[in-house]
């Protein structure tokens, strides 16, 4: 088991991928292990319109929606580094992908979809599925969306199993890539 890195974490862990990934209970982990703050977007988002988000959805529609979303992460971008789970759709939005490309670290968990579909009909809180068949609904949306998650920085994969096996594999591949970047910055001092 991986209990943190070995270095500090320089800017915000942004977690990405569709419902039913394991965003936030992995999240909610790595930040445990790395003594940072957890934050969910969706939750901010809520206390931001002081109403649910299949109350957004349903009063004011998703571009409504989307722009909240976008104006919410922004502005959680520039808190102290935490670690952020975002919704489904978060990533697809190219002003959100460029903030959290900017001040963050991107990570998407993908999912299977058997994993997906089982993981999401547990909870009632998701709008995109009330619109027909739900396995249906999420296979359009891998279809649509797997393509711009593939743009975050990361890509671990988020298994059936425990989820301190993903949390593992999140921390494996945060400290890998923060050694590579260590080792491409010039050493100080150092001149041609």
């Amino acid at each position: 088991m991986i209990t943190t890195l070995h270095r500090p974490l320089p800017r915000t862990l942004v977690l990405v991928g569709l419902m039913g990934a394991g965003k936030t209970a992995v999240g909610k982990r790595v930040a445990a292990r790395l003594g940072l703050g957890f934050t969910d977007a969706d939750h901010e988002i809520e206390a931001a319109a002081g109403c649910t988000i299949p109350d957004i959805f349903e009063r004011y529609g998703e571009p409504a929606f989307r722009d909240l979303e976008r104006r919410v992460i922004a502005r959680l971008m520039r808190d102290p580094v935490q670690v952020l789970s975002t919704g489904g759709g978060a990533f697809m939005d190219p002003q959100t992908r460029a903030v959290i490309a900017e001040h963050g670290l991107s990570v998407w968990l993908r999912a299977e979809l058997s994993v997906l579909a089982a993981r999401t009909t547990k909870r009632s809180n998701r709008p995109l599925l009330r619109q027909g068949d739900p396995k249906a609904v999420l296979a359009g949306l891998m279809e649509r969306r797997y393509p711009v998650y593939a743009l975050a920085d990361l890509t671990v994969e988020s298994r059936d199993g425990p989820v301190e096996d993903t949390v593992d594999r999140v921390l494996a591949a945060v400290d890998a890539r923060l050694a590579a970047e260590e080792a491409a910055q010039p050493a100080m001092g150092q001149t041609d």
